[in-house]
């Protein structure tokens, strides 16, 4: 039977070239010094407008996720607090965290070690403010 992976049955060889991975202008490729390679959107986060602080749990970037569940928590007491019920009719912390949860994402892994993959990545992170050369 024909290999259909095309790969001779090396199983050592690099079936993915990560370096040529297609990506839409506003994702970047960020890598640690062990090769782990992550990929996220640069500018405001949709999926944290409409669901909150689930996309964090899904990225496996827990310190985000509870700093958004603490904060969240904060404005619901405040606003239970001085009875303004009708703020708690809004979103107001998730339209907040859209605009800023992919640079808290970004920043955090530059802090655990995280730079840039590519050029490409390296100049779309400096222009949107994420990365500092």
């Amino acid at each position: 039977m024909q290999n259909p992976f095309g790969n001779n049955n090396n199983n050592d060889q690099n079936l993915f070239n990560l370096n040529n991975l297609p990506l839409p202008p506003n994702y970047a490729k960020i890598v640690n010094n062990q090769g782990d390679l992550r990929i996220a959107k640069v500018g405001f986060s949709w999926t944290t407008l409409w669901f909150g602080p689930i996309p964090a749990l899904f990225r496996g970037d827990y310190y985000n996720f509870l700093l958004m569940i603490v904060l969240d928590m904060d404005y619901v007491l405040v606003a239970m607090f001085f009875g303004w019920n009708q703020l708690l009719e809004f979103p107001w912390p998730s339209i907040a965290f859209g605009f800023f949860y992919n640079m808290m994402y970004f920043k955090h892994l530059f802090n655990k070690g995280y730079h840039p993959a590519d050029q490409r990545s390296r100049e779309l992170l400096t222009r949107a403010r994420y990365w500092k050369e």
